[in-house]
């Protein structure tokens, strides 16, 4: 498994498979844009952790006041998915969420993880 979390201000970056989406991916096919929430850094995680916690079959594995961490199992196979989001502090009223998302095993997920940061980001806006 990949390691995972920041470092240096980045998210691990998505290896060749088309199984993987991030905001600080280096090439257009794993590439997506990172998430806009007004609020402050607590408010917009406060929000966010709501919305994921909603989610069927997703587990807050970490959260810190700058990333959290989730694991998204499939319906039918239970294969996981992780999901990451980081909020650089970039001093602004307005956050960043630079966000990735990638599936442990396998080839390709058929558009699976781009979908769920779309998803969360509709959610997210609609709520700010």
């Amino acid at each position: 498994m990949q390691k995972l979390g920041v470092q240096n201000g980045q998210l691990t970056q998505c290896s060749s498979k088309p199984n993987c989406v991030c905001s600080q991916a280096k090439d257009e096919a794993h590439f997506i844009e990172p998430i806009l929430s007004k609020g402050t850094q607590k408010q917009t995680k406060d929000r966010l952790v709501a919305i994921l916690n909603a989610e069927k079959r997703a587990k807050i594995k970490a959260a810190d006041s700058d990333y959290i961490k989730v694991e998204f199992a499939s319906k039918i196979f239970r294969f996981v998915d992780d999901v990451e989001f980081y909020f650089p502090d970039t001093g602004s009223t307005e956050r960043l969420i630079q966000v990735r998302s990638a599936s442990r095993v396998g080839y390709s997920d058929l558009g699976v993880n781009r979908k769920r940061i779309e998803s969360i980001r509709q959610q997210l806006n609609s709520k700010s």
